[in-house]
């Protein structure tokens, strides 16, 4: 079993994060999710120009696998700090406790910048793993993302 290593997102990670995050999106979501919608999430990243500016502002955090050195198989990011706004595993490292990881080390970094509760809003992908990690459901909404209608959960975890 190879080792994960967890290092910062840089601006340079892009193209990496783009893969992963498409990635992510086909190899777990067609379980959940219409063909439409996977179609339409999975080619958002790459479409929409707003990693970019998301990784230049946020603190993001990539896993990599010491067997394949330098190649994110997990990322999380924060945007702005008391926001996780995207986390995401490739299919072949999912189930192994990567996002897990991703995420605890993520609050710590926000408990240390004195945040003290953090929100995001999860997908039927994510929701599951926040919820075991001490997550709450603060709402169940329906939005428009990349022209398709979803489902997601506004949640929020209290820190310290």
């Amino acid at each position: 079993m190879a080792l994960h290593l967890i290092r910062p997102l840089e601006p340079a990670d892009l193209p990496q994060v783009i893969e992963a995050y498409h990635d992510a999106v086909l190899s777990q979501a067609p379980a959940l999710y219409s063909q439409r919608q996977v179609e339409a999430w999975a080619g958002h990243a790459a479409s929409s120009n707003q990693l970019r500016p998301a990784l230049l502002r946020g603190h993001g955090l990539a896993c990599c696998s010491t067997a394949t050195p330098g190649t994110i198989e997990a990322f999380a990011l924060l945007d702005p700090i008391d926001r996780l706004s995207l986390l995401y595993c490739r299919g072949r490292s999912s189930r192994r406790g990567l996002a897990a990881r991703l995420v605890r080390a993520l609050e710590d970094h926000a408990g240390q910048q004195g945040v003290t509760l953090l929100r995001t809003e999860a997908s039927q992908l994510s929701r599951p793993l926040l919820q075991r990690l001490g997550w709450w459901v603060e709402a169940e909404e329906e939005v428009m993302f990349a022209g398709e209608p979803f489902r997601r959960w506004r949640m929020l975890r209290r820190l310290g």
